[in-house]
């Protein structure tokens, strides 16, 4: 990355301003990072530039400006719009940049877009988790893949956002997220499962919520999602389409596989029969929704829950 009039620092695009990517984006602008900014949605946009960011007149200005790009964006094929082809932006970068992604995206996308990449442009991939709280306040994690040179050089800026793990070659950073979602989805869809028969053989919500959390039942889904169960909101800041986009992406991985994964293919079957019900832009956690309507039992709990976009 070339050095420039801000300290020495790269000069970074950000392209995908959504629940994710627009507080990833705040966080590197209250970090000092001078930053272009681009989304389709104008409020997002604006919202990037009261932060302390400019904003950019495309994907492609950005890209071309910048020494570092970044996208969040929702899903591949939004990836292949904005970044591939003769007209898009990672065309548009110079020799010494480098894309990192930040999408949960398909591995193979990602070796095929670094193909297209000019002369002297690195592509590495670092999905993020951690939710909406997470990317708002630095504490997401970032899986991240690449060559050891470009690694080094995006990590000190990646540090601002949450913990980063370098999980190997490009394309292990989407693998390793894709594995942390799989096992989150699980988790999520078993969750009301527990709570049901619980409740149904005489044992008050709220009990069963601590005993979970205090036993070998615990999990990043009990502590952190119960919360939008409990409040009858399910999350509507990730929906279900995303999880079943992601469950897709697994199932693809799933081929190198010699073992059926049956957890999670039933896992994928339970979000697609929440997504019938209740419709695909749903709170992901309609798929205990389900449940609780299937067992005529409410799992509201009285409560001070912040939604966690919130916090």
């Amino acid at each position: 990355m070339t050095e420039n009039n801000n300290g020495g620092q790269p000069r970074i695009g950000f392209v995908g301003l959504g629940n994710m990517g627009g507080p990833m984006c705040k966080r590197l602008s209250e970090a000092g990072y001078e930053i272009q900014a681009f989304d389709i949605d104008q409020p997002a946009l604006d919202a990037a530039v009261s932060h302390g960011a400019s904003a950019a007149a495309s994907a492609t200005d950005a890209a071309a400006w910048c020494d570092l790009l970044l996208t969040s964006l929702p899903r591949p094929d939004h990836v292949i719009s904005v970044m591939s082809g003769v007209d898009g932006a990672l065309a548009a970068m110079n020799a010494g940049s480098i894309w990192v992604d930040l999408t949960t995206n398909r591995k193979e996308l990602v070796e095929q877009l670094a193909g297209e990449a000019p002369d002297g442009v690195s592509v590495v991939d670092s999905p993020v988790t951690g939710a909406v709280d997470g990317a708002r306040n630095g504490k997401l994690t970032l899986f991240l893949g690449g060559d050891d040179e470009s690694v080094a050089r995006v990590k000190p800026v990646l540090n601002h956002l949450g913990l980063v793990i370098e999980c190997g070659p490009r394309g292990t950073g989407n693998v390793t997220k894709l594995v942390t979602n799989q096992l989150w989805f699980v988790h999520a869809a078993t969750l009301a499962e527990g709570f049901a028969l619980g409740m149904a053989n005489g044992v008050e919500l709220d009990t069963l919520w601590y005993a979970i959390k205090e036993s070998v039942g615990d999990s990043f889904v009990a502590r952190h999602d119960a919360p939008s169960i409990f409040a009858g909101h399910y999350d509507p800041s990730f929906s279900l389409d995303l999880c079943l986009k992601d469950l897709g992406l697994v199932e693809e991985l799933s081929a190198n596989v010699g073992a059926s994964l049956d957890m999670t293919m039933k896992a994928k079957e339970m979000f697609q029969q929440a997504a019938d019900r209740y419709g695909s832009d749903a709170g992901e956690l309609h798929v205990a929704k389900r449940i609780e309507d299937d067992s005529d039992l409410s799992m509201r709990l009285e409560g001070d829950w912040v939604p966690h976009w919130e916090k």
